[in-house]
């Protein structure tokens, strides 16, 4: 048989200062008997480059990351301490 890999973005959360965390699964199949899953995460930050995201992830930063979720998140992080 022949292995293939695919990997989809199943969960998109947003927390509440507008950081965007994403989930990747990625499943390897010998034709079609799952041989694994694995899963990737990692978050973007209001005003990331959205320029290597999936068309989900970018629709749904277009909506979220308003210019004053942007300032706010970027003033959040300068009072934050050591």
């Amino acid at each position: 048989m022949t292995l293939s890999k695919t990997e989809i973005t199943d969960k998109i959360e947003v927390l509440h200062n507008g950081v965007i965390q994403v989930r990747v699964c990625t499943e390897v199949l010998d034709g079609s008997a799952l041989i694994s899953r694995t899963y990737n995460r990692y978050s973007l930050q209001p005003g990331d480059s959205l320029e290597n995201e999936s068309d989900k992830v970018k629709s749904i930063a277009q909506v979220i990351w308003t210019p004053e979720v942007i300032s706010t998140y970027q003033a959040s992080l300068s009072t934050q301490t050591v």
